[in-house]
Formats: C-alpha cells, sequence, structure tokens
C-alpha cells in the first residue's frame, strides 16, 4: 500500500507544482528538486535510494524521444556543426579539466576515477530549453542547447564508461575514440531502422488508441538492441525520434498524431517532474552515506562549487571560438549567394526542361578549374535544383540570426546539469575511492546548477538582451504561407473539377468532402516540400500543419455523403 501511497502523492505533487509554477513563472524543475530536497529531510520519511538503470534505461530514452520527435529535423541539420561540438568535443574537454582537478584534490582518487567524474557532471540537460523557449530568444539558440541536450548524455555515459575501465586496466586514448565511434554507429543505424519500421506498422493500424500505445515502445525497441549491440541506447532513441517527426506527417493520420501528441505530453510532464522530485528525494540518504563514510560533507560542497565554476569557465572558452566560426561559416555562405541565384535563374529560365545543362564546377560546384563543368542528366539536374534551392534557403537562415555574444552568453548560462548527472553518478561502482563523496559533488553541482543558472536565467536573458525574432518578418512569412496554400488549393480543387471563380478564395466547406480532404493533401504535402527545403520558418510551418490537421478532423467528423469516399494514412481518419 505505501508504495501506492507514494506515486499518488508524487504525481499530485507533479500536477500541482507545474500548475502554480507556470502561473508564478518559475521553472517546475527548479521546485520539484527543492520540494524534493525538503521532503527528504522530513524525520518520518526513510533514506530513499533509487536504482541508477531506471532513470538511464526508463526514464531518458522516452524523454529524448519526445524531445526528438518534436525537434524541427531541418534546424537539427542546420546546427549540427555546433551541436556536434557542444555534445563531443566540449563534454570531452570539460570531462578531461574536471578530471585533473578532482585528482588533485581528492587524496587518493586517481586520474582515470577524476575522469568518470568530470564526465558525469558534464553533460547538460534538457531543462534550460523549456526555459529558454517561454523566454522567447531566437530559435538559433534553442535548437542549439536542444540538440546539445539531446545528444551529450551519450558522450558522458561512453566516456564514463571507458575512464571506469581505464582505472581497472590500461586503455588508450585510439581504444575510447573506437568505442564511442562504434556506439554512435550503431545507435544511429539501429535508430534509424527503428523509425522507419515504426511509421510502416503503425501506418497500418486504424485505432489511434493502439497506434500511441506502439509509440510508447518506440524508444525502447530503438535503445535496447542498440545497447546489447555496444551502441548508446540514448542516441538511438534520439535517431528513432528525429526520423519519426520527420515522416510522420507525410505517413500517420491527423488523428493517429494528434493522439501521440496529447499522450506523449502526458508522458513528458510526468516522466520529468519524477526525475527532479527523486532527485531532490535522494539528498538525504547521499548525506547520509558521506557521514557514514567519514568523507565530510563540507569537502564535497567546496569541491562541487569549484567544479561548477570550472564548468562554466571551459564552456565559455569553448563557446567563444565557436561563435567566431559560425560567425565566418555565415561570411562565407553569403559569399556563394550570387552564384548560387544565377544557377537558380538558369535553372528557372530554361526553354528546354529535358536538355542538360552544363553546371560550373568551380566554387559552388565540385572540383575541376573555374570555367570547366559538367552535364547533368535530368534526375541529377533535379537533384542540384533541390541542393541550390536549400542551400540558398541555408543561408537565409544563417543572415536572419546571427549568434553575436550576447546569444553566446545565454547558449553558457543555460548549459545547466540535472538529473542525468546524479543517475550516472550513482553508476560508479563500489570499489570507486570515496564512493559515496563523488556521489554527493555530483548532486551538489546538479541542483547547484539548476538553483543558480536556472532560478537567475530569466534575469541573465534580461540583462543581455539577446536578439528576438522579428515579428515583421513572421507577418511576412506568415503571409507568403498563405499565398502558397492559396495556390495549391486552387490547382488541387481545378484538377478535381471545381475550379474557383476568377480570383475567389477556395471555401473548404464549399466543396464535397471528398474534394476537400484531397485541396488539404495538397495543401499538407506543399508545406511539408517546403518545410525539407527550409523556406520557411519551422515554428510557423508546425503551425500552419496543426491548421491543416484540424480542417481535416473538422471535415471527417462532419459525417454525410462522401464519408466512405476517402482513406488512406495521409486522406483523413483511418
Amino acid at each position: 500500500m505505501e508504495p501506492i501511497i507514494f506515486l499518488v502523492l508524487a504525481l499530485l505533487t507533479i500536477a500541482g507544482v507545474t500548475a502554480l509554477s507556470s502561473k508564478a513563472g518559475v521553472a517546475s524543475p527548479l521546485v520539484l528538486v527543492g520540494v524534493g530536497i525538503a521532503v527528504s529531510f522530513l524525520p518520518f520519511v526513510p533514506a530513499i535510494e533509487i536504482e541508477p538503470e531506471w532513470i538511464l534505461a526508463g526514464v531518458l530514452p522516452p524523454l529524448l524521444y519526445s524531445a526528438a520527435v518534436s525537434m524541427p529535423s531541418m534546424d537539427f541539420r542546420r546546427e549540427f556543426g555546433a551541436i556536434s561540438g557542444l555534445s563531443v568535443v566540449l563534454v570531452v574537454a570539460s570531462s578531461v579539466v574536471l578530471g585533473v582537478v578532482f585528482a588533485a584534490l581528492i587524496p587518493g582518487l586517481g586520474l582515470a576515477w577524476g575522469i568518470a567524474l568530470g564526465a558525469i557532471v558534464s553533460p547538460t540537460d534538457a531543462v534550460a530549453t523549456s526555459i529558454v523557449k517561454r523566454l522567447g530568444v531566437s530559435p538559433r539558440v534553442t535548437t542549439i542547447l536542444e540538440g546539445e541536450s539531446l545528444l551529450n548524455d551519450a558522450t558522458a555515459l561512453v566516456l564514463l564508461r571507458a575512464a571506469v575501465a581505464g582505472a581497472a586496466a590500461s586503455i588508450s586514448l585510439w581504444q575510447v575514440a573506437g568505442q564511442f565511434v562504434v556506439a554512435v554507429v550503431v545507435a544511429v543505424v539501429i535508430g534509424f531502422l527503428v523509425g522507419r519500421l515504426n511509421l510502416v506498422v503503425r501506418a497500418r493500424i486504424t485505432d489511434p488508441t493502439v497506434n500511441t500505445v506502439l509509440s510508447f515502445t518506440v524508444p525502447f525497441l530503438a535503445s535496447i538492441p542498440a545497447e546489447l549491440l555496444g551502441g548508446s541506447g540514448l542516441v538511438a532513441a534520439v535517431a528513432a525520434g528525429i526520423v519519426t517527426g520527420r515522416l510522420a506527417p507525410r505517413k500517420l493520420s491527423p488523428q493517429h498524431r494528434l493522439s501521440d501528441t496529447q499522450n506523449w505530453r502526458t508522458i513528458e510532464l510526468v516522466l520529468e517532474g519524477a526525475v527532479f522530485l527523486l532527485m531532490g528525494l535522494q539528498l538525504f540518504g547521499i548525506v547520509e552515506e558521506v557521514e557514514e563514510a567519514h568523507a565530510g560533507a563540507l569537502t564535497a560542497v567546496g569541491i562541487a562549487a569549484l567544479a561548477l565554476l570550472l564548468t562554466i569557465a571551459v564552456r565559455t572558452a569553448f563557446v567563444s571560438p565557436l561563435l567566431v566560426l559560425l560567425k565566418r561559416r555565415a561570411a562565407r555562405s553569403a559569399r556563394l549567394v550570387p552564384r548560387l541565384t544565377a544557377f537558380q535563374d538558369r535553372l528557372a529560365q530554361r526553354d528546354d526542361p529535358t536538355a542538360p545543362m552544363l553546371v560550373p564546377a568551380g566554387p559552388g560546384g565540385r572540383g575541376g578549374r573555374e570555367g570547366r563543368g559538367r552535364r547533368l542528366s535530368e534526375s541529377q539536374l533535379a537533384q542540384f535544383s533541390t541542393r541550390v534551392r536549400r542551400g540558398l534557403a541555408d543561408i537565409d537562415y544563417l543572415l536572419a540570426a546571427p549568434l553575436g555574444w550576447r546569444e553566446g552568453s545565454v547558449v553558457v548560462w543555460a548549459g545547466m546539469r540535472g538529473a542525468v548527472t546524479l543517475a550516472a553518478a550513482q553508476t560508479l561502482p563500489t570499489e570507486a575511492p570515496a564512493r559515496p563523496l563523488l556521489v554527493l559533488i555530483a548532486f551538489l553541482v546538479a541542483a547547484g546548477s539548476l538553483a543558480i543558472q536556472g532560478g537567475s536565467l530569466a534575469w541573465f536573458v534580461r540583462l543581455v538582451k539577446p536578439a528576438v525574432p522579428d515579428p515583421a518578418a513572421a507577418v511576412e512569412e506568415r503571409g507568403r504561407i498563405l499565398e502558397l496554400l492559396d495556390e495549391s488549393a486552387v490547382t488541387a480543387a481545378t484538377d478535381a473539377g471545381f475550379p474557383p471563380a476568377p480570383g475567389a478564395r477556395i471555401e473548404l466547406t464549399h466543396l464535397p468532402k471528398s474534394v476537400a480532404l484531397t485541396v488539404i493533401d495538397a495543401q499538407r504535402t506543399m508545406l511539408l516540400d517546403a518545410r525539407d527545403d527550409g523556406a520557411f520558418a519551422s515554428d510557423l510551418l508546425a503551425g500552419a500543419l496543426a491548421s491543416l490537421d484540424a480542417d481535416q478532423l473538422n471535415l471527417m467528423l462532419k459525417g454525410g455523403p462522401d464519408d466512405s469516399s476517402e482513406g488512406g494514412p495521409k486522406g483523413g481518419l483511418e
């Protein structure tokens, strides 16, 4: 009975804190950690210890999968250089720097165990993204922070395993690098296959409830085989999520996707809230272990404070040159605009669309000297046209929201640690020197990061005043999207034999339902093609797609003589 009572109280606490914190403008994870800490020191509450595998293998895969599904894949691709640098290079650098400091300050620890603790406190938590989104900063900053939090856990856990192995036996740098490459490659392959297979299967399921239940298994179907084959289960879950998020609008009906969204939001709320609540509840037990080992809690506080300062300093030292590289990348890309625009004009003005085209192979092409070229077949020409179109869209994206020191400051300060740090610390083997002290240091770094950086992030953003999205540009883009939607509607309705009057807009309610659904399909295809090309801001496209889904659901709910005329994964409810 006690576990059931505890579960009910936990759910009520998560729901209450989330509702109240949103009104108070405070991030709920911060409040939940505080509530957990306060409860853990109540005299009638026993010491609580959670098996770390429940967090690493049971909670993180679905959380990361859900975040990856909602992340715009085009933005992720555009920022992959910055994301991979923060997720891999920065984690490794932070682990080594902190490892040296830990080995020097903790008697008998050794460099290998020091790097293991460094790897534990290096990865950032996704909680920063939820806070930053509410503050209205540049979408580029949000994408970088969210992408980093999706991938850096895997880097830290691989490095942790290598450091623990290195403490027991000699292990070379090349062996560590090889383990990391294998872990990532195996995970990406398995995640990609699971993501595609899950959509193939779920597209044939007509019951949206069953479909959603199947979606709950996807992160585990990706992570468990990846771990068994030596890969990173977390990266596999992320890869499956990115594939699902990119292809689901083309494969699944609106009803299925709406069911997924609503149910996964509930799962996210419960799991994320439980992680931070349990993180606070474990503090008393951790302190008790330290006192029993006579390691000294005050020593842990001092070392944790220094470690937190070092994580911020190393992050600052990494982000500063990263901003310079991103600025140079944008400048190089801007110089390609005239050449790419000229190619695009030539593609648009050809009299004979089937004639092979000579494309220069100098800058902007591949290989060869300036002035020389190669002839493209029709399929190659289509691929080249897509590359040019997407290249120009990428350049517009980079130039529209440059990252300066203000945005870089937010990236630095928003790099908070969280529950993953504590869960990883508890995976340290019992033979680790001063293990209770190491676990307490990890907890204090994570809790201090959440309290100090998370609690002051809104104030910090107001202080540095990073660039915010331009409302006028958003209005202009929204107008262009509406124009394309109108053009697609006119074309689809005309092809179906219901052309509008000259200058009139298509009204779905004035069309037979089967024709209206065909129009919506055409509009959705147009939006998804525009998304793949990166032609518009991701949030605006997501809003337009959601509106189309709502229109389609409304049509299907109305009933009528055309009820049986539509089917398939894209055409209405299955």
